[in-house]
């Protein structure tokens, strides 16, 4: 079983970027259920703009709702980052490998500096 730099297993980033698409798409949804100045949806579809299908304080309800959630996604963003991405580190005694695969680099040729006549 592959195992992360941070020790997680190699199923939770699929599970959680599956959660982070499921909270996203909820998140979506309660914005645009939302009663905004505009009227929200309900009056893009020809709905009374002025009144609340789930009440008078449903603004205020709605709001926290969507601050939590929002709060929640971002921390999914953040997690599944810290998940999946290799870690910085490397072991004390790893020795690095030179990007030319070993062969002895070639000096670069003598090119004169630009706008100095020679």
């Amino acid at each position: 079983m592959a195992v992360f730099a941070v020790g997680v297993p190699s199923w939770m980033p699929p599970v959680l970027a599956v959660v982070l698409l499921v909270v996203g798409l909820f998140l979506i949804l309660l914005v645009l259920i939302q009663r905004g100045k505009g009227g929200g949806l309900a009056g893009a579809f020809g709905g009374a703009g002025g009144s609340s299908a789930f009440g008078s304080r449903a603004g205020d309800t709605f709001t926290k709702i969507t601050i939590y959630v929002a709060a929640g996604w971002i921390l999914l963003i953040m997690i599944l980052i810290k998940t999946t991405q290799p870690s910085a580190e490397l072991p004390a005694n790893a020795a690095v490998a030179p990007a030319n695969g070993g062969a002895p680099s070639e000096p670069a040729p003598e090119t004169p500096p630009l706008g100095i006549p020679q």
